[in-house]
């Protein structure tokens, strides 16, 4: 009689084959790239330094593929967007002390925004290891310290052994829901030296799942169901989980309006009768939610910029279903849900009782009048037609990045990206920089489609070596930047908060020669033609650079009064 536990896993032939002979030349670093191909990993990005060179000869040795970025921080972005646009974890190889610590940037976006970044870096020998001061390069005194408040989990190697499990186990914690950034570090001595541990096949790390308890959607889907005017703000968990469908079912079942937040744009068709958009930055759609007596947040915690600067103040009940756990009832109380948001839709779909609302099109149709009749006496027709061009020259399908710069804060609000998980921002963390390198992550996860990077003057000047590797690479990647001269926005929130502006106004370069000096082509554009100048460059292989003059307004805020 066989027992459970009696049951064991046999090795296969190749298994057995390299556990009895493993080739010779091999070290730490292998391990690395082998684990890391075992779990699936097909492409890694980073930057080589002294202390990592064990994990960087090993792709020598490996089917990976490797893109090589300029700049750590650059390298994190790409990683970034190549985690949003697979929902794989990107894995990024960084060096020690400087090289790691400049990529923390991006990592906060990725935390933020919940993007899964397996960060491996390296460490100083194991012998300077515990705080001492022992004078290596690149030492600190607690390098992982540095990284514990930024990412989701901390994973510290200090033997060959180790390395395997070790990154099996970030693995999985950068894939459970919520996604996140992880960190793994691995002292240069263990990456360098000769391994006999046999090659890595072998593992295994799924993650896991978070479903909603039933006995809490079930007071949820009865509340939804009596509700007189339900309504739904869905946020970047939609995305993330693949739920926009299961979102489209469950709005239409209830009758009850959608407004994504930012970082949810697309997890509802722009154009659907219950479509409220992503006006959040709008008194007209604060008070329309205020007034919901039911309403059902789904993957976003309510904060600064889904709350329209923290002045919302709902008036119902708050059902909030979100995977993060710190951010349930974290600004407003609420029967909170903590579940990965396609579990829960579904969980809802199946007990919600179909509702009848006549009017829920119609209020809907009001709200957007409204909003369109406060745009249009404040003379913004240069920034609505920009948003315009660009929807015209962009494929449905391409993706698209956005610096921290007035026309994506105007995007943020007014643009449709017609698909889902096509539109991602730096609105998680604010940094500038991300837009170009992230839409170079983008391409490498797929190349056969056209994407497009909008960022400032400003922010440009943060990646702009990265032209170097969009042209080694052939990425095809369409740069548009805004070009005013300065930080746009800090000018105009300067002008109004003081009269006067300091340290806004820049010295900057001609981008088109700049471009072109990278051997990337470079276009000068105005607004009446950046439709075509745009779909133009967006058509052509490889990279390309627009360069557009424009002195943009936001539109007037509805939070200060």
């Amino acid at each position: 009689m066989t027992h459970d536990h009696d049951l064991v896993l046999r090795p296969t032939a190749a298994q057995t084959k390299a556990a009895l002979g493993p080739p010779p030349g091999r070290i730490g670093g292998d391990l690395v790239v082998e684990t890391l191909a075992a779990l699936g990993a097909t492409t890694v990005f980073g930057l080589p330094g002294q202390h990592a060179l064990g994990m960087f000869d090993a792709l020598r040795r490996s089917s990976l593929r490797y893109i090589g970025l300029r700049v750590e921080n650059n390298a994190g972005f790409a990683a970034d967007a190549y985690g949003r646009i697979t929902g794989e974890a990107a894995p990024l190889l960084l060096s020690t002390g400087p090289g790691a610590l400049t990529s923390l940037a991006a990592l906060q976006e990725a935390a933020s925004a919940s993007a899964p970044v397996l960060a491996i870096g390296s460490q100083v020998p194991t012998a300077g290891l515990g705080g001492g001061r022992h004078g290596y390069l690149h030492e600190l005194p607690d390098q992982s310290a540095s990284f514990r408040g930024v990412v989701k989990s901390v994973h510290t190697v200090r033997t060959q052994s180790q390395i395997p499990s070790a990154i099996a186990e970030a693995w999985k914690s950068a894939l459970t829901a919520p996604h996140g950034p992880v960190w793994v570090e691995i002292p240069q001595d263990v990456l360098l030296a000769e391994t006999a541990i046999p090659v890595v096949t072998g593992v295994d790390a799924f993650p896991d799942e978070l479903p909603p308890r039933p006995e809490l959607t079930a007071v949820a889907a009865d509340l939804l169901s009596r509700a007189a005017r339900p309504a739904i703000i869905a946020g970047g968990g939609v995305v993330r989980a693949d739920a926009s469908g299961k979102l489209r079912q469950l709005a239409e079942k209830l009758k009850a309006p959608v407004v994504t937040t930012f970082g949810g744009k697309g997890a509802f068709p722009w154009e659907h009768e219950l479509s409220l958009q992503s006006w959040l930055e709008d008194r007209h759609t604060t008070e329309f939610l205020e007034d919901a007596d039911v309403l059902l947040v789904i993957g976003s915690g309510l904060g600064e910029l889904s709350s329209n600067y923290h002045t919302f103040a709902p008036r119902g009940r708050v059902v909030q279903i979100e995977a993060d756990l710190g951010k349930l009832e974290s600004n407003h109380p609420a029967l909170g849900i903590h579940a990965d948001a396609r579990l829960a839709l579904q969980a809802l779909l199946e007990t919600v009782t179909p509702r009848e609302d006549p009017q829920a099109a119609s209020r809907v149709r009001t709200l957007l009048s409204r909003v369109s009749e406060r745009l249009a006496a404040q003379d913004l027709t240069l920034e609505q037609g920009l948003l315009a061009s660009v929807r015209q020259a962009l494929p449905s399908d391409s993706p698209s990045f956005w610096d921290m710069t007035i026309l994506s804060y105007w995007a943020w609000s007014a643009f449709d990206p017609e698909s889902a998980n096509t539109m991602h921002s730096a609105q998680g963390a604010g940094g500038l920089g991300y837009a170009f390198p992230a839409a170079l992550g983008a391409a490498v996860a797929d190349p056969a489609r056209p994407v497009l990077a909008v960022s400032g003057d400003g922010g440009a000047l943060y990646s702009i070596a990265e032209l170097a590797t969009a042209r080694q690479y052939g990425l095809p990647v369409t740069w548009l930047i805004v070009d005013d001269g300065g930080y746009g926005i800090l000018r105009e929130y300067m002008t109004d908060s003081f009269g006067a502006t300091t340290a806004t106004e820049l010295t900057r370069p001609d981008y088109v020669a700049l471009a072109e000096s990278f051997g990337v082509p470079g276009t000068l554009t105005s607004p009446e033609t950046l439709a075509a100048d745009l779909s133009k460059s967006l058509a052509s292989p490889g990279p390309s650079v627009l360069v557009l003059p424009a002195l943009l307004r936001m539109f007037a805020p509805t939070h200060l009064g």
